[in-house]
């Protein structure tokens, strides 16, 4: 008998480069179970605990690095050409008007924004201290405030390669998760914007996979500390065994704070990843044979996950304030917002009263941002409402983005009178954004219904990002929140092509039928790429073109 899907790690989509004699000897004979009546058929011996908790890893390790620098190459090309071209002469562009300023504002205040004392700084300061870097490095003009988000942007592509590839065991599906994520519109804008969701999608990209990576040390020590004869009496196999040091949870709980620092809705990782590290330990002590195993995860792994997914994210979330804590003149660092004479500047009576409860500056301040986030609500009046504002259910479709560059038409330049446009805009590539639906559907089905983790896995990270924005419809959305969402629809969609190619051994012709179909629809995803490039990027083009370009009503 064979361990179950969720216990055996499986693997699909190898690579498909196997011989049709390989797949030969690989294909089981199905007379060879067959036996006389009243005989008793052969029985498969059980398989150990170890060996169910045993990874399977890729064996290709010198190809699988050179897929991935190759790719990270091709993604530094294409995130990085004409990066400062687009300016509102020579000015940022869209919210950048925030940011670059205040990240170079920072850099003449020691790690800190102007005192404006009226609440313009509502996000902590880790995202424009990454600005900043990148101002110091270059200086104040558009190749500067944007830099550190292209060089985030091409870590995400190097990170959802070698998360993809230890998830499905194929470097090949890792290379096409790659070459997703350089072709999806959300990100390729993103990572040439001087805005904070760049840093944190790619924060909560590398928890994520320092995630996976902790839940396949557990499986691999569990393994090793299994004996061949795992007896049920013995007290270790009773209460499960001390895991020791983890040090990828803890890399995780460390990279959760910095998605934190970067947003507040980083916390929903917080939350959705400690579930999730202690629903894994849980499994792997009950595939490792232990008797109780929800006990024995409460017992081990539950004060270790709180303390490394939990406490460390608020001490790394506490320490990016660094700056703050030794400025003299950072506002409100000597001043407390939560009292009596300051009660009227508070539009929540509750968030006041839990801000009042500790006379502590960065306390109070925290509730105050909250209080600001809560309240910067939808204007009833359509006419005072943001032109390009959107609510989360449009967001997996990408049927309303975002607006970030149209200065006044120009001629071509090619020596006519023809009049062209410039346009930047931030959109999902259809061919991955419009099939989301479908990818949800499936990914139900298959962890759900065929208990697979990575599918599991990839709806709670997706999930955590996505659907808190629920919780106050009434407040200004606006199609960027949804770029951290990116990599783990890219990742799903990864997956699904690893279900298309399938196993080895299923027979040359449905081999060659499904690597046709993924190669066609990666092709697809990167000439739908190519073909939204002008408006992607600000490029000169005609109105017909520009008209082509937009396909929905609602792109326009």
């Amino acid at each position: 008998m064979s361990a179950p899907p969720s216990l055996a790690a499986p693997v699909t989509g190898d690579d498909p480069t196997a011989t049709d004699k390989d797949e030969a000897a690989e294909r089981p004979d199905p007379a060879a179970t067959v036996v006389a009546v009243g005989e008793i058929p052969p029985l498969d011996k059980p398989i150990r605990p170890a060996t169910r908790l045993r990874p399977a890893p890729p064996t290709d390790r010198a190809r699988g690095w050179v897929v991935t620098g190759v790719l990270t190459l091709v993604a530094a090309m294409v995130r990085l050409v004409n990066l400062g071209g687009a300016t509102d002469g020579g000015t940022p562009l869209f919210d950048e008007k925030y940011y670059a300023i205040q990240a170079w504002e920072m850099l003449r205040n020691g790690g800190v924004e102007d005192d404006q004392a009226f609440g313009v700084v509502v996000h902590p300061p880790l995202g424009k201290q990454l600005i900043a870097i990148g101002e110091w490095l270059l200086g104040y003009n558009a190749t500067g405030w944007r830099l550190a988000s292209a060089v985030a942007g091409i870590v995400s592509v190097l990170l959802i390669i070698r998360v993809t590839r230890r998830m499905t065991g194929s470097t090949l599906l890792g290379g096409i998760a790659g070459v997703l994520l350089i072709c999806d519109g959300v990100s390729h804008v993103q990572s040439r914007s001087a805005l904070l969701d760049i840093f944190q999608a790619v924060f909560v990209l590398a928890a994520f996979a320092c995630l996976i990576a902790d839940r396949d040390q557990v499986r691999a020590r569990l393994a090793a500390a299994v004996p061949s004869d795992a007896t049920a009496g013995s007290a270790t196999h009773r209460s499960g065994i001390p895991m020791g040091a983890r040090w990828w949870r803890f890399g995780t709980g460390v990279l959760l704070g910095l998605t934190t620092a970067v947003k507040w809705s980083g916390a929903y990782w917080i939350l959705a990843f400690v579930a999730l590290s202690l629903i894994w330990d849980m499994q792997a002590r009950r595939a490792a044979g232990v008797r109780h195993p929800i006990r024995a995860g409460i017992r081990r792994d539950l004060l270790p996950t709180i303390w490394s997914l939990g406490v460390v994210p608020v001490l790394v979330y506490v320490g990016s304030w660094w700056a703050w804590f030794a400025s003299e003149t950072s506002w409100p660092r000597h001043t407390l917002v939560a009292i009596e004479s300051n009660r009227s500047d508070w539009k929540s009576g509750l968030l006041y009263e839990l801000a009042s409860l500790w006379q502590n500056t960065l306390w109070q301040w925290t509730w105050k941002m909250l209080d600001f986030h809560a309240h910067l609500l939808t204007p009833t009046d359509p006419s005072k409402r943001h032109p390009w504002e959107s609510k989360p259910w449009t967001w997996p479709l990408g049927t309303r983005p975002v607006l970030y560059y149209s200065p006044a038409d120009a001629p071509c330049g090619d020596g006519s009178t023809t009049e062209c446009v410039r346009r930047v805009f931030l959109i999902g590539t259809p061919a991955l954004w419009w099939i989301s639906l479908f990818v949800l559907v499936w990914a139900l089905w298959k962890a759900i219904g065929r208990l697979d983790w990575r599918y599991a896995a990839v709806l709670v990270a997706y999930g955590a990002g996505y659907l808190p924005w629920f919780t106050n419809l009434d407040r200004q959305m606006y199609y960027f929140y949804a770029t951290p969402l990116a990599p783990f629809l890219v990742i799903g969609i990864t997956l699904m092509l690893g279900d298309i190619l399938g196993r080895r051994g299923v027979g040359i012709e449905r081999r060659l039928t499904s690597v046709a179909v993924v190669a066609l629809y990666v092709g697809l995803v990167v000439a739908n790429f190519i073909w939204l490039w002008p408006i992607l990027n600000g490029e000169p083009i005609t109105h017909d073109r520009l008209t082509m370009e937009t396909w929905l009503p609602s792109w326009g």
